[in-house]
């Protein structure tokens, strides 16, 4: 299925560097070749990046996320992008993340 979305979008400029994997994150990157080496098992990923299956899930959630948006051709959200690097830290509780991404969203679009 992807592969058939990718090919599709292609143009003749298209190049290596254009393919959806490419533009992600060096540490997404990562992730996704540890996941295909750990043959697909979180458990087994979570214990190499010495984090909980929840952490490493919450984790891969980001980048299929970030891989849809490159596939339908959106840029990433910045304030987004550091609120899920915060909570991944642990730095910031989501429930709180999700609020400052709701207020900064209201403000953008000119509500009160």
């Amino acid at each position: 299925m992807f592969n058939m979305a990718f090919e599709s979008s292609k143009t003749e400029t298209t190049t290596e560097r254009d393919h959806p994997l490419v533009q992600l994150p060096r540490e997404d990157q990562d992730l996704v070749v540890e996941l295909v080496l750990k043959s697909g098992s979180l458990k087994e990923l979570a214990q190499s990046y010495d984090v909980s299956y929840p952490t490493i899930r919450a984790r891969l959630d980001r980048v299929i996320d970030r891989l849809k948006g490159l596939l339908n051709g959106q840029k990433p959200d910045p304030l987004s992008e550091l609120l899920a690097t915060l909570v991944e830290r642990g730095e910031v509780s989501v429930s709180a993340a999700r609020a400052v991404r709701d207020l900064a969203r209201q403000h953008a679009g000119g509500a009160p």
